[in-house]
């Protein structure tokens, strides 16, 4: 079986289902993501430990002019991101088909459309094909924004179009710069794998403004300030299944890119630029986290909560020391696991709350509906990064990670560690508790809310007493992508007159 069944075999499912009878729309489409979530776990399963390289390889020339290569594969970096993607959009597909859905041929086809662009994306192993899929991701969520979005879905959409299409244009320019500079410097052909892009170093001031372009572009997908300007209104706008598997998966496309594509390709700029980073980490920390604690919309503290988590995880990537790095990738699939049951979870206390995600109009649901409670307690636990939870351990990887590379940096994001607690707690205590909301309704979880939220949180669950899953298929790799930014880093922190002896 190669990945390339994995990645499109969700777009298959979503021409069928595009095919079908009405009613069975959503079905076929939730039986398919179902099938894609087996392949992949097949996949994991296969995967073997304590290789660096990768596995499940397919090389195929694809634009043999432009030296574009048709290249796949897994490795520590990616194999558990290509399952929780999987995941996310299985539960999310699946809450979906138990709903009505205006015009659902074309809501499953972009909904398969983004899971194969997603897909594709993190198992791409060539700069040019991951380039297409990272902007093919742009297109479904464009039009379910704008065609399935609520309140000002038009600004919405024209905001995130406008934002990510400038990010996209500057890392394609990017991208053809890399290989054609590679290729001019060594007099060679073109080739655009990545395997072959990392034995062409490029001269540093070429570095130097490539690293910026591809940061512009991840930073805005993410997003961290000062680039957030489309996130208030696109997440607010966005229907909850697919600002589910946004936050969850596609914003962690950006972070991984860092990790695959920046730090072993640029690692002398990525190492002259590691402070830039770190600081615009530190300060979306506490943007993130004082715009969470104080907005009076429960979508809106999960929105920004997301953007501290995806600081933190900047923060792990440029500590350029390994164990940063991997409790960055092991922070990424942590978040992705709390983020989407947690608008899963607004959605639910919504709908008891009289349509209203305002925190002011929920209160008391926890009377009303102590399992729904008591799901959303296990995984506000997991946000806050309470000790014994995955995301501790992922947050304490980050915070050694800095500490070793820049203790003040480290120091001063402490403060996010802690603002987690408040938020979060802040969240499922006005949600749940303190004074009934004037319209909250009493009733129990329903059987979609049930198929969402209850598998991932076992998932969080199983985490919380072995975070190893994860670790020990990252290590090798993790080191392998890290070690040119840290030996450049240690070069570049050289004293002079010891660097000339």
């Amino acid at each position: 079986m190669t990945l390339s069944i994995l990645i499109w075999l969700p777009l298959a499912v979503g021409l069928l289902a595009a095919l079908a009878p009405r009613p069975l729309v959503g079905q076929v489409s939730a039986v398919g993501s179902l099938a894609t979530l087996g392949v992949a776990i097949s996949f994991l399963v296969r995967f073997k430990l304590g290789h660096a390289g990768l596995q499940f390889v397919t090389d195929k020339m694809w634009i043999s002019a432009l030296g574009i290569h048709y290249k796949l594969g897994l490795d520590g970096l990616n194999v558990a991101l290509v399952v929780l993607t999987a995941i996310l959009f299985s539960v999310s597909i699946v809450w979906c088909a138990m709903r009505e859905w205006d015009r659902p041929r074309s809501f499953y086809f972009h909904f398969g459309l983004a899971e194969s662009a997603v897909l594709g994306a993190f198992c791409a192993q060539d700069l040019a094909l991951f380039v297409a899929f990272f902007d093919l991701m742009l297109i479904p969520f464009y039009f379910m924004v704008g065609m399935w979005g609520s309140g000002e879905r038009v600004r919405a959409t024209t905001k995130l179009v406008i934002y990510t299409l400038v990010g996209s244009f500057f890392m394609l320019a990017a991208a053809i710069a890399t290989g054609v500079l590679a290729a001019g410097d060594n007099h060679t052909s073109l080739n655009f794998a990545l395997s072959a892009l990392r034995g062409l170093p490029l001269p540093h001031a070429s570095q130097d403004w490539i690293f910026l372009c591809f940061a512009f572009a991840f930073l805005v997908k993410m997003p961290l300030v000062p680039f957030h300007g489309w996130l208030v209104d696109g997440y607010k706008s966005m229907p909850i299944p697919a600002v589910a598997v946004f936050s969850g998966v596609v914003s962690k496309v950006a972070a991984y890119g860092f990790l695959r594509i920046v730090l072993p390709l640029f690692p002398y700029a990525s190492a002259h630029f590691q402070t830039l980073m770190l600081l615009i980490a530190l300060v979306s920390i506490i943007w993130g986290t004082l715009a969470a604690f104080t907005t009076p919309d429960a979508r809106l503290v999960v929105a920004y909560s997301s953007v501290a988590q995806l600081s933190f995880i900047t923060l792990g990537i440029f500590s350029l020391r390994p164990t940063g790095a991997q409790g960055a990738l092991l922070q990424m699939l942590n978040h992705g696991l709390v983020t989407a049951p947690l608008f899963f979870i607004v959605a639910a206390a919504a709908a008891r709350a009289g349509g209203s995600e305002l925190l002011a109009d929920m209160g008391g649901i926890a009377f009303r509906a102590p399992v729904l409670a008591a799901l959303a307690l296990i995984v506000t636990l997991a946000t806050l990064a309470m000790p014994g939870s995955s995301n501790f351990v992922g947050e304490f990887m980050i915070l050694l990670g800095v500490f070793q590379a820049k203790s003040a940096i480290s120091v001063i994001a402490f403060v996010g560690v802690v603002g987690a607690a408040v938020y979060a707690l802040r969240l499922f205590i006005t949600a749940f508790h303190n004074r009934t909301g004037p319209n909250v309704a009493s009733r129990e979880l329903a059987l979609p809310d049930v198929a969402a939220i209850a598998p991932i949180v076992l998932i969080i669950l199983v985490l919380a007493f072995y975070p190893q899953f994860g670790l020990r298929r990252s290590e090798p790799s993790v080191r392998a992508a890290v070690a040119p930014a840290q030996f450049q880093a240690g070069a570049l922190g050289t004293p002079r007159r010891v660097a000339l002896r």
